[in-house]
């Protein structure tokens, strides 16, 4: 296992250089570049002259980029061009805040979908198959903002339970007040993501239900409860666990609409906000972090799947 993931580790080294290219290399495709936003539209030629100086932007572009490259390896991005903070900090303090929401929109995600799969598979074709594929259809055809808006209407300026607008409270802290401003924005999360859960689910759990192995056991007189959840459902875990990885790193990097919705502080945000203020080098940090965080998601589904399917080999 530990050979396994040292070579996944190492085959992942030419994509995340690959990408290092192109995420360096926004700031030669946008017109303007960071110059631009820095000296501002009536700067006089030595001023320009100056800031390019200033961030080694007149030294050959390969020079350029391996100096980037080994500060970003030791996770220095430079400083926010709207703040004048370092970008690590910027965004070590919005992590925390996506991580929990992701979690928690994940739980909402699975305490809906996983149940709804079971029943749909248990009961093909029938009313309770149809009714909860009625629900899927709904979870996925609903905008998440349109869900949103309508949540803050209910729960916070109706019944007046929960606020309008999260604040990122960590849960080990304050565990109710953290319920309480996660709420909304994960179940606004995690119903739409429950109907992609289901779908899988059913289909992987379908899909196994007519296999001979379940036939036999069957045959010898297993409940069918024992069925599903000692044999079936461990075998269709498979593809859902791939699923759940793609879906947990969405949840922290691609919640944009969501985190604007309820002004949550999570670092999506924090890119839609760098890239409106055109922050490059805080747009070069998020992107990176977010895809580091994707990398590193894949490689922990990969070693799940031998815990989900003992017939992977991993020599």
């Amino acid at each position: 296992m530990i050979g396994y993931i040292l070579r996944r580790l190492a085959q992942l080294i030419p994509v995340l250089f690959l990408a290092s290219i192109a995420i360096w290399g926004m700031i030669y495709a946008v017109p303007g570049g960071p110059i631009g936003m820095m000296v501002g539209e009536n700067a006089t030629p030595e001023q320009v002259a100056a800031v390019r100086a200033q961030l080694g932007l007149d030294r050959p572009i390969y020079v350029q980029y391996l100096d980037w490259l080994l500060r970003a390896l030791q996770g220095d991005f430079g400083q926010s061009i709207h703040s004048r903070r370092p970008v690590m900090e910027l965004i070590a303090q919005r992590l925390p805040a996506s991580f929990q929401l992701a979690a928690a929109a994940t739980v909402v995600s699975l305490a809906v979908g996983v149940p709804v799969a079971i029943l749909s598979a248990m009961y093909p074709n029938s009313w309770i198959d149809r009714s909860l594929s009625a629900w899927n259809a709904l979870a996925l055809g609903v905008p998440t903002f349109w869900l949103g808006i309508l949540l803050i209407l209910l729960f916070a300026v109706h019944l007046r339970w929960l606020p309008s607008a999260s604040a990122h409270i960590p849960f080990w802290d304050n565990p109710v007040g953290a319920l309480r401003n996660l709420a909304l924005p994960a179940v606004t999360l995690g119903v739409y993501v429950s109907g992609i859960f289901a779908r899988f689910l059913r289909a992987s759990l379908v899909s196994e239900l007519r296999s001979d192995y379940v036939r036999t056991a069957r045959a010898k007189g297993l409940p069918e409860r024992q069925i599903l959840t000692v044999h079936v459902l461990r075998n269709a875990l498979l593809p859902f666990i791939t699923i759940v990885g793609l879906s947990l790193t969405n949840f922290i990097g691609g919640a944009v609409v969501t985190e604007a919705v309820f002004t949550y502080p999570g670092i999506a945000r924090l890119l839609i906000n760098a890239i409106s203020q055109r922050d490059y080098p805080l747009i070069q940090g998020c992107i990176v972090v977010i895809l580091v965080l994707y990398v590193l998601v894949n490689l922990v589904v990969d070693v799940l799947y031998a815990y989900a399917d003992p017939r992977i080999e991993y020599n």
